[in-house]
């Protein structure tokens, strides 16, 4: 019974300490999307950007290249180990 009641306050332990590591990304995500947010609403329209279909494609094509790059740089790194 003792057992029973140790793995329980250990479960319960590890479950608290996800739903806060969880939470304390949430919390980052939200903050770092509001100060982007800012960014983009007073200081965007300072840039002198034409509107361009080059610039269009570049502003909306970059992000997923990126992440693209960061994911095929993550899995080489996982492939060697």
């Amino acid at each position: 019974m003792q057992s029973e009641l140790v793995y329980t306050l250990q479960k319960n332990v590890y479950c608290r300490t996800f739903i806060e590591n969880k939470m304390d990304f949430i919390l980052k995500l939200l903050l770092l999307s509001a100060l982007l947010s800012l960014l983009i609403k007073y200081a965007a329209p300072s840039l002198a950007i034409p509107a361009t279909a080059s610039n269009a494609l570049i502003i909306v094509l970059l992000p997923p290249v990126i992440v693209a790059i960061a994911l095929l740089w993550r899995f080489q790194g996982q492939k060697q180990n």
